[in-house]
């Protein structure tokens, strides 16, 4: 049982030879076939040895040496003589045998170079170079697709912000189609024309993917990603959370009035002034010495003190004990910060006056509650109610209900997720969406339903069809983890072999 994958041959001997199992084998007798003409024939013209390597035993390598003979062709014109082969057994050019071959590839497919040798060494299966080990991933074949009906397209990074690939997947099925070098709307065009069939493709908000899609696929359905929708409605959510900070933030520390919030009134009030006079954006930049997007940032609040921020602060020593202090102040307003510290030394404290006298004159004892960032408020908004903790709910009644646009925020949100669940009529209700948001001072969010209209084909079918592009994402995400395994010593022509095998 242990050399059954040898059943073809005729073992004669099985040597231990302490480091490695030697196994002594021949071919059995009878006529064979020419592989050119396919003649039988039944003569030898002489033998040969072959030296192959198995499957390991018992953690030793196995070493096969085979006596094969050499047949002489039958037909005039032929190849005068010939070596016999053993499908399954003894390939041709081969030194080792298929199922040695078979487990080999098995490694290296998961593990690469470096780390599929290590492995295969450790094993006592096979001794091989990283090279070898790289080569023998690549004779992998790879499976053969079909052009699927519903395409999934995005991009990754090969070099961040530098180089990037195109991943091509069944939406369906998830299974991996084509990697493609580059993310040029020509080099998909090309794609699309040379496979035609797809009659559906789920993307991102790319400009270069739906101008190719549309040249290559005029009839196709283009379907945008709704977690690309959902990520860049929370990318608003967050910059208005942020403006309207210094509303909902006053049940902790307020806002300090130091300098910078100073300079940011005045050069809000004199954005304004120029705008009034009927000033361009570009010749307020140039009068004001100021970025286009800083006077645009300027330009869209409707008062300064929108853009006046909450203070976001660390967690410190000295939060453990802020219930101690703050009842010591409530009975002794006087009580100074070296008494302070003696009595939460006493308690624990192992922190510095200085770092004690700052947290008080920053009014962190006797704010309502430690003070809470845009970004936690901003993950509290666009999580299901139903998913957070009572007191997270309260927190969040409290801070919506500070002005009347974080009312109209919190409504935006909840009614922005129930479309994406596709359904139909989710188009027109996108429109009502659309409008009410347009109604309310929200500029970041107006900023969003600007980019909506950009795409809006993409976005109906996001919202009223069921597919959808998670599966490229996935995807992606397994590809960083070969990109690390490679570390990037690998070119693109191995990076696409590991990710069409999956």
């Amino acid at each position: 049982m242990v050399f059954s994958g040898l059943s073809p041959l005729v073992i004669d001997d099985v040597t231990d030879e302490g480091e490695r199992i030697l196994v002594r084998a021949r071919t059995p007798g009878g006529s064979v076939a020419c592989p050119g003409c396919a003649a039988v024939t039944g003569r030898v013209h002489g033998y040969h040895q072959r030296t192959l390597a198995d499957v390991s035993v018992g953690a030793r390598p196995v070493v096969v040496r085979v006596r094969v003979r050499r047949r002489v062709c039958p037909t005039r014109g032929c190849r005068q003589t010939f070596r016999e082969q053993l499908p399954g057994v003894l390939n041709r050019y081969q030194r080792r045998t298929p199922r040695l071959i078979s487990q080999v590839a098995a490694v290296v497919h998961q593990l690469a170079g470096r780390g599929g040798a290590r492995l295969l060494s450790a094993l006592a299966m096979v001794v091989m170079s990283r090279h070898t080990a790289l080569r023998a991933l690549l004779r992998i074949p790879l499976p053969e697709r079909q052009v699927p009906r519903v395409l999934g397209v995005d991009d990754f990074a090969l070099r961040r912000r530098q180089r990037y690939a195109t991943v091509l997947i069944d939406a369906v099925t998830r299974e991996r189609i084509d990697v493609l070098p580059d993310r040029k709307a020509a080099t998909l065009e090309t794609w699309l024309r040379d496979h035609p069939g797809v009659q559906v493709v789920c993307r991102d908000s790319s400009g270069a993917y739906a101008e190719a899609i549309r040249r290559a696929l005029p009839q196709a359905l283009q379907v945008a990603d709704r977690w690309h929708l959902w990520h860049n409605l929370a990318e608003a959510v967050r910059r208005e959370v942020t403006a309207h900070s210094s509303c909902w933030a006053t049940a902790g520390p307020p806002p300090q009035e130091g300098k910078r919030a100073v300079t940011t009134r005045q050069r809000w009030q004199q954005v304004h002034d120029l705008l009034d006079k009927g000033v361009g954006l570009l010749e307020c930049g140039r009068r004001l010495n100021l970025g286009l997007n800083t006077v645009k940032r300027y330009a869209r609040i409707s008062a300064p003190e929108r853009l006046v921020r909450a203070p976001q602060y660390r967690p410190t020593l000295v939060d453990p004990y802020r219930d101690h202090l703050r009842r010591r102040r409530q009975q002794d307003p006087a009580v100074g910060a070296t008494q302070l510290l003696a009595e939460i030394r006493e308690l624990g404290y192992t922190g510095t006056l200085n770092l004690l006298y700052r947290y008080i004159t920053q009014g962190r004892v006797e704010a309502d509650r430690p003070a809470l960032s845009p970004r936690r408020l901003t993950r509290y908004l666009l999580t299901a109610p139903d998913q957070l903790k009572e007191h997270q709910r309260t927190l969040v009644d409290a801070l919506t209900g500070a002005c009347p646009q974080m009312t109209a925020l919190a409504g935006f949100i909840g009614s922005f997720a129930a479309l994406l669940t596709p359904a139909d009529g989710n188009d027109d209700r996108l429109d009502s969406w659309i409008a009410e948001v347009k109604a309310t001072d929200l500029p970041h969010l107006h900023t969003f339903t600007r980019g909506l209209g950009l795409d809006r084909d993409a976005v109906n079918a996001a919202l009223t069809y069921p597919f959808h592009n998670g599966g490229t994402e996935g995807v992606n995400t397994k590809t960083k983890l070969i990109k690390r395994q490679m570390y990037g010593r690998a070119g693109f022509a191995l990076l696409r072999h590991r990710i069409l095998l999956g």
